[in-house]
């Protein structure tokens, strides 16, 4: 979920090309309803988005009955830096606080292989 468009056209042309199916939502309410209908194997979340932000998004998410979707690895991806906001992701055991302008599309694809335990190399 991002509400910047160019951002999220970014990370999905990328891990497309990897040969991943990327789901996208420009905000939290549409991309809440669709990890519920999708039940994707990671969420890469910006923290503020319009209706629902993201901090609200990973307090449904973990506390979602389906263990599924709560148990879902979240990656955060947001300009929010401050130690505050990092530590309330945190709090929702997200696998990855990354800052969208310390990484490149090649950092954020490694990450993600990391999370999902991938092969990194392939």
């Amino acid at each position: 979920m991002e509400d910047d468009v160019v951002m999220r056209e970014v990370v999905s042309h990328k891990l497309t090309g990897e040969g991943f199916g990327v789901k996208t939502a420009g905000d939290g309410n549409s991309g809440y309803a669709l990890i519920e209908q999708e039940k994707p194997d990671l969420v890469i979340l910006d923290i503020m988005m319009p209706g629902m932000d993201g901090n609200q998004v990973l307090e449904r998410l973990r506390s979602h009955k389906d263990k599924k979707i709560a148990d879902t690895p979240v990656i955060v991806l947001s300009n929010i830096w401050n130690k505050e906001q990092i530590l309330e992701a945190k709090k929702y055991n997200v696998a990855e606080y990354m800052i969208k302008a310390y990484f490149t599309p090649d950092e954020i694809l490694a990450k993600i292989k990391h999370v999902l335990k991938l092969d990194i190399e392939n």
